[in-house]
């Protein structure tokens, strides 16, 4: 198995091809339904998030940050996703973020940083974090002590979905044409690479993933002694959809 093949999901999923406008599809119906707040946090157009608020007063803030190997998709494929935290009275953000090759890793991870103390000037009390993806990974470095986040001691929760944990892999396949990571970025953006953080961490997989995936989840498991739940039956564009069900494993993980 070579190194594109390893990090291939579509291929490997059923009508994999499909996922992405349906994706699109359903958060346009739920941002119909539930208009959010559009709140810049930076320079550019990408640099915003959706603010959904809850009927009564926030319980707290969760953040959402999406993935896309830093590369595709915006904040606005994702708004479906929110439904789980929203029906149980949490406020939900969800950050956009500059994509490679216009920046870096290490700049995206910045954004992210800013989107997550912006959003949290706007909406009091507790903060959970979830990401999918390279969203799984930009969340799991809030935690790290380089990364300057002046809310990270209301974090109560972070929980990184299928992450890469370890970006030197991403090295050897083709993406890194866009990506352009080089020795030190895979070293100092690697959470693998950090020490365990304060908070707590619940890291999160589907059992039907590339192996490359489940191993990147096994290696933050294990490098921060943080639990692991391999969800059965799950793979890598359907592992995220317990977020829109309060009541689901996932977004028990997540809110409980």
């Amino acid at each position: 198995m070579g190194p594109d093949d390893a990090y291939a999901n579509a291929p490997y999923i059923p009508d994999g091809e499909s996922y992405p406008a349906r994706w699109a599809a359903e958060a346009a119906a739920f941002r119909n339904r539930h208009p959010p707040d559009v709140v810049p946090y930076g320079e550019t157009t990408r640099q915003a998030f959706d603010l959904f608020l809850p009927e009564q007063e926030p319980r707290g803030l969760v953040v959402f940050v999406h993935g896309g190997y830093w590369m595709r998709f915006g904040r606005g494929d994702w708004s479906h996703l929110a439904a789980g935290p929203l029906s149980e009275g949490w406020a939900v953000a969800m950050p956009g973020y500059d994509l490679c090759p216009d920046v870096h890793i290490r700049d995206i991870t910045r954004q992210v940083a800013r989107a997550v103390t912006v959003a949290s000037e706007r909406v009091s009390g507790p903060l959970r974090l979830a990401g999918h993806s390279a969203g799984g990974h930009l969340v799991a470095r809030m935690c790290c002590s380089d990364v300057s986040l002046t809310e990270r001691g209301r974090i109560e929760r972070i929980l990184p979905i299928s992450p890469v944990s370890d970006l030197e892999p991403l090295r050897e396949t083709s993406m890194n044409d866009t990506l352009r990571i080089d020795s030190r970025e895979a070293e100092q953006e690697s959470p693998v690479h950090h020490p365990a953080p304060d908070c707590p961490v619940h890291v999160w997989v589907g059992g039907d993933e590339r192996p490359a995936f489940i191993d990147q989840a096994r290696w933050l498991s294990a490098s921060w002694d943080m639990p692991l739940t391999v969800e059965p039956g799950r793979h890598h564009f359907d592992v995220i959809d317990g977020l829109a069900d309060a009541a689901s494993p996932l977004a028990r993980a997540l809110l409980s």
